[in-house]
């Protein structure tokens, strides 16, 4: 209880600071230190012949987006596919197969980190550094580009007051620069965190090192096993930029639980804290960015509520779920660690769409990975950099939808109202999800032959349903019992990768787009209210009916009929 306190404290007073530093950054003003960043920047901008002051409307904005992404996973699929034949592979790590490659590719391009693979065994250090960090410190910001062109879109877009002055409605919405909005925050906020917690990392002994691994003799010795290879590498930048991006991942298969990886009580700590660090920050970030400091309270409180709930629920189901005489508690845990400390980290792992562990999530207490799979679902508690506000713009859109259904007044939001065209749009968002995970669930239960899962009861249910939401959230946690690295996972859970990330960034900057270009009627007594505490619980309420109620079905049959198995025996 005391670190949950702690890490939760720390987070909100250093995400407060971080988050108005975070909205200057975004809002490309003059800024202290532009002397040292414009002559990192302007060759960067010279390199991809763009103006940074030019400003885009959001087909220009999501078609950079897009360009940029398909440019990157070309180059990677390409390194993981030739790794054995490029240089820094001390440990001689193969080239990976197609299938394989394509899922890891498709995997860290959507900033998930979804782990079919062993690193410390099937990666080279080129291809860690390159095809893995590159894209953890590059994909976030990417996340943070897009919604903060919806954040401009929902309020005019760009020099708003201008276009209002003049009555141009039906002129283009300029959403900002796309390739400034990445570049920005990677240089000016990613990098300097990233070195800051590296350093702080390789203090509590997490390797940092270009040297192949050393040899040891185990003690235990056998003739099939006279000595072992200890694998190393540049673990702690690494480590650093995957849980301060929100990214996921590990350096080693085992990912936080393995000592080389997570050492101390201290690193944990640290790490925990990183995963939410980010994500605290961007919601403090909404306030000077939109200069709406009653919107931005109505998010960071509703996230901090549904984040506060979680946690809690997961602290106690992992503590409540096994009787006195019941071992099994620790089964899947680090000892150093704790069951305490390991369902905190499970529970800000999946409010995140981080995905790393320093457990087995497959050990862990059914209703606890009930609430692992509900953050997941949700993928708007923290969300991901980026993704996650992005997730609660298209909550709250349908809160303010249902709400004037509900009073007998026009939906609208910021004075624009929400028609016919956005609800479609909307509606997409909300069908994709369940048609997606319940539709690749019930196939691949209905072929076992490509299952590959360990259990055969109640929890081979859950095992495929939690690999398929945290490839849709843009997680990358797993239930590990599960045999995933087949071509069918790889190729199936590559697709929908893809399909939680892109529309659900895509879309919502669509519909901030069409909204700004409406005239905005003046906000008076009969305009509804979104900026209060009853609709934050509002805003709650429909954000459990649209994520959890329709998936309940797969929730009973997978980890509460799970729990109740056990609790019979």
């Amino acid at each position: 209880m005391v670190v949950f306190l702690l890490v939760f404290a720390l987070a909100i007073a250093l995400g407060w600071p971080l988050g108005h530093y975070l909205a200057a950054v975004m809002r490309g003003g003059p800024m202290r230190g532009d002397g040292l960043f414009r002559w990192l920047e302007r060759p960067l901008y010279a390199l991809l012949g763009t103006d940074p002051e030019r400003g885009m409307d959001w087909r220009a904005y999501a078609g950079a987006f897009l360009l940029s992404n398909a440019v990157l996973g070309a180059v990677v699929w390409v390194i993981l596919m030739t790794q054995a034949w490029l240089p820094l592979n001390p440990d001689a790590a193969p080239n990976m197969s197609w299938d394989l490659a394509l899922h890891t590719m498709v995997s860290f391009l959507t900033n998930t980190n979804q782990q079919h693979y062993a690193g410390q065994a099937q990666l080279s250090y080129l291809a860690q550094a390159t095809a893995i960090v590159a894209l953890q410190v590059v994909t976030p910001m990417m996340g943070l580009a897009l919604v903060a062109a919806t954040l401009r879109g929902l309020f005019g877009g760009r020099h708003a007051d201008a276009r209002q002055a003049e009555g141009a409605q039906d002129a283009p919405v300029d959403l900002g620069n796309y390739w400034a909005d990445v570049i920005r925050p990677t240089l000016r906020f990613m990098l300097p965190l990233c070195l800051v917690g590296s350093v702080l990392l390789t203090s509590q002994g997490v390797p940092a090192t270009l040297a192949a691994g050393p040899v040891a003799a185990p003690v235990d010795a056998t003739v099939a096993m006279k000595e072992q290879k200890i694998p190393l590498g540049p673990v702690a930048p690494m480590v650093a930029v995957k849980q301060l991006g929100t990214n996921g991942g590990g350096w080693y298969g085992p990912n936080s639980a393995m000592p080389l990886e997570n050492p101390t009580p201290l690193s944990n700590g640290l790490q925990t804290l990183a995963i939410v660090l980010i994500p605290v920050a961007v919601a403090f970030m909404v306030g000077p960015f939109t200069g709406r400091r009653k919107f931005a309270a109505l998010v960071f409180g509703t996230m901090l509520t549904m984040s506060l709930l979680s946690a809690g629920l997961a602290l106690w189901s992992e503590a409540h779920s096994a009787t006195a005489q019941d071992i099994a508690l620790m089964e899947g845990k680090e000892v150093r660690i704790g069951a305490d400390a390991s369902a905190l980290w499970a529970a800000v792992t999946t409010q995140t769409s981080n995905g790393s562990v320093n457990s087995m999530h497959d050990s862990l207490a059914p209703l606890t990975g009930l609430v692992a799979i509900a953050n997941m679902l949700i993928n708007a508690i923290w969300g991901g950099i980026g993704c996650g506000l992005q997730q609660f713009i298209v909550y709250l859109l349908l809160g303010v939808f249902l709400a004037g259904l509900m009073t007998g007044r026009t939906p609208e939001l910021f004075g624009r109202k929400i028609e016919a065209p956005e609800v479609k749009l909307l509606a997409v968002l909300v069908l994709l999800q369940p048609l997606v995970l319940l539709g690749l669930t019930a196939f691949t239960l209905a072929v076992p032959a490509i299952t590959g899962n360990s259990n055969p009861g109640f929890h081979a249910i859950s095992q495929v349903f939690y690999e398929y939401a945290s490839a849709f959230a843009n997680n990358g946690s797993g239930f590990e019992g599960l045999g995933d690295g087949t071509v069918w996972w790889n190729v199936s859970c590559a697709a929908v990768l893809a399909l939680g990330r892109y529309p659900a960034l895509i879309v919502p900057l669509a519909i901030a787009a069409r909204l700004a270009r409406k005239r905005q009627a003046p906000e008076n007594a009969g305009t509804l209210q979104i900026e209060t505490p009853t609709f934050a619980l509002a805003l709650i309420a429909v954000i459990a009916i649209l994520t959890l109620l329709q998936f309940m079905p797969v929730l009973v049959l997978g980890p509460v009929a799970d729990h109740l198995s056990l609790v019979a025996r």
